[in-house]
């Protein structure tokens, strides 16, 4: 698992690089990602991988947002990079393969799987967004706290 996780890491910031991501976020969007990919590694045996992709998609937006925050910059910086090792590439390459090989009954059931995954990536990050943007103002609430 921890040869996954640092796959994930190392992926996505290939993925912010690849899309101009600014260097000083590049440890933000490997971290972001690492954590996503290690959380759906940890609830893949226990649910199913819309469970387990909608979960790590939560956190990923959680702290995508945090981040943004921290660091005054847009939020889709770190989203889009972080979500990146959760997206279905592999179930969307193996239903073209099916269909193209005419086994259109495993193209059905893995068609439908990625469409499953990918409505629960949109859910995570519909539902995070959703949070008024005062809840990820850490920074601000600590800084009143001290004085």
């Amino acid at each position: 698992m921890t040869g996954q996780i640092l796959a994930a890491t190392i992926g996505t910031v290939a993925f912010s690089v690849l899309y101009s991501v600014p260097r000083a976020y590049y440890p933000y969007c490997g971290f972001i990602g690492g954590v996503g990919w290690l959380v759906y590694c940890l609830l893949i045996p226990r649910s199913s991988p819309p469970e387990a992709t909608f979960f790590a998609a939560i956190l990923v937006v959680l702290l995508s947002r945090l981040s943004a925050v921290w660091e005054r910059c847009p939020v889709t910086i770190f989203l889009i990079s972080g979500i990146f090792p959760l997206v279905p590439g592999g179930g969307v390459y193996w239903t073209a393969y099916y269909i193209v090989t005419n086994q259109m009954e495993l193209a059905a059931q893995t068609g439908f799987m990625a469409l499953k995954v990918a409505v629960a990536i949109v859910l995570g990050i519909v539902l995070v967004f959703q949070l008024p943007q005062k809840v990820f103002h850490i920074k601000n609430l600590l800084n009143k706290e001290k004085r």
